[in-house]
């Protein structure tokens, strides 16, 4: 991701109003992307979509205005959740799509990512394009008065959306008898998500759908899940759902208030869709971050589990590439290529309440799928990001994890990488021996520890 000036891992991310998620950048994206998909002579649409966030009445127009000076129609969603773009920039046969959204992030925070009319993320390759043109030649875009482009609302987007992730749910099953909590994260979803689950024959109980354009993400959602676990347990329901703020991901709570994570969805879907026939490939795609108890489970039921880097783009590049039709992250980014480009948290969570009324088994019991292999992760902060690449090509810090991985003797992995965003280098490892797996994290931490001081 070297030499990027706008764009980050998830599109463009900061805090809004300063540098880069300002309206002044929004403006010249919009005209940069404009003019980029424009091809051919037909009218050219882009549709935007955005989360709650107070930001967005200053992105969007600013986005608007770029588009409409390059001669693009712009088709406005309202607040709806990223997967519902992505799918409508197809349906809609739009030449792009703008999600304006953080996701997970707090409310100061805010984020413009971009989807092309396959309604798949940009390539890097695409996106450091955009840069280029953003920096060089705007005034050679401009469109004359007569070609402007126009602005419309489409009203009924949060209804299209509704009636697709409506069709994932599996033919002939209903939610009559369930009972659902659904923790919106006071973000996009917060209509949708809870309407979705009552049209199914759900009871459905739901908190955090009061956005004020601050609160989206405040102690509720996917980050944190004891408000979720708290209404479980108060209202005796039978699982808890919670989204992020652009609701592409999920995390799940049992009826017992245990939350469980991504990788216990994929290996639950993956081998109920191995069984019906339906996965793609043989292999579930997940991240170098995924439980190794999850490459165990999938290994037995006869599936490779193929890791990518973090990142649900790459995990979806993975997929394209090879033809499968299943994967995510931990974090709760499950994609289902079947049903979406992107990642979908109510879409997924369909899926899973699928299968609970299809066995007639509790929470508890059906999202156990495998035993996670202890995992610890810890953070080590440097004094700039600059330092990380030294650090992790230290000699010393090598031959620390080559002794651990040693340690292990097969039995366990160790995973060094750099923040995309801060200052730190994550240390993670897991493995069957829990002792050995805290060892190893101890003895590399203090291994980056040691190099850091000496360079300082």
């Amino acid at each position: 991701m070297s030499g990027r000036k706008y764009f980050g891992t998830d599109g463009i991310r900061g805090t809004a109003n300063t540098d880069p998620m300002t309206a002044e950048i929004a403006l010249k994206l919009g005209m940069a992307a404009g003019h980029y998909f424009k091809r051919g002579d037909h009218r050219h649409t882009v549709v935007i979509g955005k989360d709650t966030r107070l930001s967005g009445y200053m992105i969007e127009p600013a986005l608007t205005a770029g588009f409409v000076a390059v001669g693009m129609d712009v088709a406005l969603l309202g607040p709806i959740s990223t997967p519902a773009v992505a799918k409508l920039t197809r349906s809609l046969r739009a030449d792009l799509g703008v999600m304006i959204s953080a996701s997970h992030n707090p409310y100061q925070d805010n984020g413009i990512k971009l989807f092309g009319p396959d309604g798949y993320k940009l390539s890097d390759e695409v996106e450091l394009t955009l840069e280029a043109l953003m920096d060089n030649g705007l005034e050679d875009m401009r469109v004359s008065p007569s070609r402007l482009g126009k602005v419309r609302r489409i009203d009924d987007a949060s209804g299209r959306y509704i009636e697709s992730a409506k069709q994932a749910f599996p033919r002939g099953r209903r939610l009559d008898g369930l009972k659902v909590v659904i923790d919106c994260a006071n973000g996009a979803a917060y209509r949708s998500a809870p309407q979705v689950l009552w049209e199914l024959g759900a009871e459905v109980i739901k908190v955090g759908v009061s956005p004020d354009g601050m609160n989206i993400n405040k102690d509720c959602g996917s980050l944190y899940t004891q408000l979720l676990r708290e209404t479980v347990l108060l209202h005796g329901a039978d699982i808890g759902i919670a989204l992020d703020g652009d609701a592409d991901r999920l995390v799940l709570c049992d009826e017992k208030g245990v939350v469980i994570d991504g990788d216990q969805v994929l290996g639950l879907i993956g081998k109920s869709w191995k069984d019906q026939g339906l996965l793609k490939g043989g292999a579930v795609v997940a991240t170098v971050m995924s439980n190794m108890g999850l490459e165990s489970f999938l290994k037995a039921e006869g599936l490779a589990l193929e890791r990518t880097a973090v990142g649900d783009r790459y995990v979806v590049e993975r997929m394209r590439e090879a033809g499968f039709n299943l994967g995510g992250e931990q974090s709760g980014h499950i994609v289902l290529g079947d049903h979406a480009t992107t990642g979908d948290g109510l879409v997924a969570a369909l899926q899973v309440l699928g299968e609970m009324v299809l066995r007639d088994c509790p929470a508890s019991k059906l999202l156990r799928v495998f035993e996670p292999y202890p995992q610890l992760l810890k953070n080590v902060r440097l004094r700039d990001k600059s330092q990380a690449d030294q650090l992790l090509d230290d000699a010393q810090v090598k031959q620390a994890v080559l002794d651990c991985e040693a340690a292990f003797a097969g039995k366990g992995r160790i995973l060094l990488r750099k923040s995309g965003t801060e200052p730190l280098v994550r240390v993670m490892a897991e493995g069957e021996d829990k002792a050995l797996v805290e060892k190893a994290v101890a003895t590399i931490v203090a291994a980056i520890e040691t190099a850091a001081a000496h360079e300082g």
